[in-house]
């Protein structure tokens, strides 16, 4: 059985709900899925499973997720060859240039863990409404795909 962690930064709950979609995709294709906060969360876990995915937040112009620094720091160390990650989140447009950056950043950094990227990164604007719940469904589809292989 195919094993997923789904781990997500949120202020507004928007991330959250990312995080949700995902996970309620992969139980329902039957994988055994875990979903955490990032401040609670050791990237080490994600050698226990098969599929890796990070649900953040962009603050202000650009920034991580203060809460998730020393996550997105310690990433780079962990050695994640042979597993499959995806990164989705939601941003506000609002912020133009800056929108949704720390979804490029982590997918920059789940590259140095020697994973190997599942899916393309989606960008929701905001909270998820029906055409993202399909894009965020299909990425997860996607995940599971690469994963399976």
């Amino acid at each position: 059985m195919l094993s997923a962690h789904v781990v997500y930064a949120t202020i507004t709950g928007n991330n959250e709900d990312v995080a949700d979609i995902i996970t309620e995709h992969f139980e329902d294709s039957g994988l055994d899925v875990t979903e955490s906060e990032i401040s609670q969360t050791d990237p080490e876990s994600f050698k226990d499973v098969d599929i890796c995915v990070v649900c953040p937040y962009t603050y202000d112009e650009g920034a991580l997720p203060e809460e998730g620094l020393d996550f997105f720091d310690d990433l780079a160390d962990v050695d994640l060859s042979n597993k499959i990650y995806g990164v989705a989140g939601s941003g506000d447009v609002f912020y133009e240039e800056y929108y949704n950056l720390a979804v490029e950043k982590f997918d920059k950094q789940f590259a140095k863990t020697g994973a190997t990227k599942g899916a393309e990164d989606v960008k929701i604007n905001l909270d998820p409404d029906e055409d993202d719940i399909k894009k965020l469904d299909a990425f997860a589809e996607e995940l599971i795909k690469k994963a399976a292989k």
